[in-house]
């Protein structure tokens, strides 16, 4: 498998080709290298200094990221960018980005790995945006205590950023969206869910969250993002037979 193989598995396996108007983060090769065989991905949620550093270090001939370094407008290739793309390039290292696919994919997404670790039935696609739902909603198998819901998700949850137990103390119904979405807990509301996770907390939605008797969580926008991230890394070693790595680089934010 060289670089342009892994492309056609990632476009396949994402679906990216349906975010195309949706999302503007450059899905895709960011960064190309030379031609020839692989054998080693390291995957992070952000491409940055220290995970390229790592990736490099590792052996790996691709960087697969969540967050990537194009974000739908030029940018002079000086300062941190300039930086970036020189340690690519130097290492002949590929940089592969996958945003808003990784957040709605109904298996290896962020959301859906959440989800799946709830434990949620009867699930439906949540969280409108640009005309796609990115997150996932669904029914607990029996009504469960906020604590309780939160240890399933491991150590993604060990650190929450903002806890708003505003609502009932046995929660049956739950909505999530990765990242920063906390306005969509305006829609939680409207749709009557009990407990809304997302990644970041916003000060502009707090006292709609308490009045509408509504059980926040803001686990943080890294950890939100590291389930697909991980997943997708675990599919490819399967399906291809290629060495995966994750680099954890926690933020706190």
């Amino acid at each position: 498998m060289n670089l342009r193989d892994l492309d056609l598995w990632c476009q396949s396996a994402l679906q990216i080709a349906a975010f195309a108007a949706a999302d503007n983060s450059m899905n895709g090769i960011q960064v190309q290298r030379s031609d020839g065989p692989l054998s080693r991905v390291a995957f992070a949620v952000d491409a940055c200094a220290e995970s390229m550093r790592r990736a490099a270090e590792a052996g790996a001939q691709v960087l697969f990221v969540h967050h990537g370094i194009f974000w739908g407008r030029p940018l002079r290739v000086e300062g941190n960018h300039y930086r970036r793309l020189k340690r690519l390039i130097e290492a002949d290292l590929a940089l592969y980005a996958c945003h808003l696919p990784l957040d709605a994919h109904a298996e290896l997404g962020n959301n859906a790995v959440m989800a799946r670790l709830l434990g949620l039935e009867e699930k439906e696609p949540f969280g409108l945006y640009k005309g796609l739902k990115i997150g996932w909603k669904g029914r607990l198998p029996a009504p469960l205590a906020l604590d309780a819901i939160l240890a399933r998700l491991g150590d993604a949850a060990s650190s929450p950023r903002c806890i708003i137990p505003a609502g009932r103390a046995q929660i049956s119904t739950v909505a999530l969206i990765s990242g920063g979405a906390a306005d969509e807990s305006r829609e939680a509301i409207e749709e009557g869910i009990d407990l809304y996770i997302t990644g970041e907390p916003s000060h502009s939605v707090y006292n709609e969250v308490v009045e509408a008797k509504l059980n926040f969580v803001a686990l943080g926008h890294y950890a939100t993002e590291t389930f697909g991230v991980r997943a997708v890394a675990e599919r490819l070693a399967l399906e291809t037979g290629l060495e995966t790595r994750f680099i954890d680089l926690p933020t706190g934010l």
